[in-house]
């Protein structure tokens, strides 16, 4: 077991930087997730710690030990890839053991590796399959157990899940997490699905053009996102963005989009007061915008009107597409809406739930 510490890395291809000065301590036995968009930097970080890039630049640790010169095969690392890349003319079994008989493990030792990683998995009465004999999702099982019967410190999984189709990969994601909490042991886990993100992870570390936007538990991602970026990644749909001034009138503070004005709840106005008479940012998750009759009591309820341009039932859950005169949103409200396209609506934003952001840095305003 280990802990794993980005200490000022830097990863250079000639005189582009895509990772730009990470510092990251992650625990021993947390599981954190590497989420971003294509290009973000993830799986490069993942590589740099597994040793299949050099670092530029810093200081890798795994445990109390410095691993920049270390040869990947001496990290105590397990790393599982997008594509499974498991040999084909070899059964489910001798995947599995493959690894343990190039390192001269004793054979009784294999067996029980192999076995206990195909009664974790369910994989018990597979181990005689070959590859093409399997689904998708019991080959993405095979690849995890090869990692498994490393037995090692660190747990790298690199879009595992990203071959499986969408049902699968939910009950794929649940295995992993149920896995890693039978094994105690530390996982880093990259994807692009900020879903498999928020619903996987101890912590979340969002980056953005190889550099590290916040990390956090994702509960204080969702509620607390540290800029622009991080707020309209996180959460789908996306959260609603509008340029606004903060108007301050009759002791209040009101948010002008310039074709609705909305109130900020008098009780977060000291955070916001230094921005009085500036242009700012304002966010709004769709779910935080209702229609009147059926919003949440006790919500500070700002009224706004719209047309519907689109409709989307999705069974739980009803989401608009409104224009609102210069500015669109989308909306999630209650099923029982009765609204067409084309139709004028009236909606309230539960203004308690409101995100303000400086206009040049896009940082948060707290």
């Amino acid at each position: 077991m280990a802990s794993v510490t980005y200490k000022n890395v830097y990863k250079r291809f000639g005189d582009v930087t895509v990772i730009n000065d990470l510092n990251m301590d992650i625990a021993d036995k947390e599981f954190v997730v590497f989420v971003g968009p294509s290009g973000c930097g993830k799986s490069t970080s993942l590589r740099m710690l597994a040793g299949l890039e050099e670092i530029s630049e810093g200081e890798i640790r795994i445990g109390d030990r410095v691993v920049n010169d270390v040869p990947p095969k001496d990290r105590d690392i397990a790393m599982v890839f997008q594509s499974y890349a498991l040999y084909p003319h070899m059964s489910v079994y001798d995947n599995m053991a493959f690894g343990l008989k190039l390192r001269k493990t004793p054979k009784a030792e294999i067996d029980r590796r192999v076995k206990e990683a195909a009664d974790i998995l369910g994989l018990g009465s597979l181990l005689d399959r070959k590859p093409k004999a399997l689904s998708g999702g019991q080959r993405q099982r095979v690849a995890v157990g090869r990692a498994i019967v490393r037995e090692p410190a660190v747990f790298l999984m690199d879009e595992p899940l990203s071959n499986l189709d969408a049902k699968l990969r939910v009950s794929a994601r649940a295995e992993i997490t149920k896995l890693h909490k039978r094994l105690g042991t530390t996982f880093i886990y990259v994807t692009h699905d900020q879903v498999e993100a928020m619903t996987m992870g101890d912590r979340i570390a969002v980056l953005a053009d190889g550099i590290l936007q916040q990390i956090d538990s994702p509960r204080k991602l969702y509620t607390e996102p540290n800029n622009v970026f991080v707020a309209g990644f996180i959460g789908s749909p996306s959260m609603n963005f509008f340029s606004a001034t903060l108007v301050q009138e009759e002791g209040h503070l009101f948010c002008d989009t310039g074709d609705f004005r909305v109130q900020i709840p008098d009780d977060r106005k000291a955070t916001f007061q230094s921005y009085a008479g500036k242009e700012v940012t304002m966010g709004m998750r769709p779910e935080h915008v209702h229609a009147p009759q059926f919003a949440p009591p006790g919500i500070l309820a700002a009224p706004l009107k719209g047309t519907a341009e689109l409709v989307e039932l999705l069974g739980h859950e009803l989401h608009l597409y409104v224009n609102t005169g210069k500015n669109s949103l989308v909306a999630t409200v209650d099923t029982r809406m009765n609204v067409n396209v084309g139709n004028n609506i009236d909606l309230v934003m539960d203004m308690h739930n409101v995100h303000i952001f400086d206009k040049n840095t896009e940082q948060a305003v707290r």
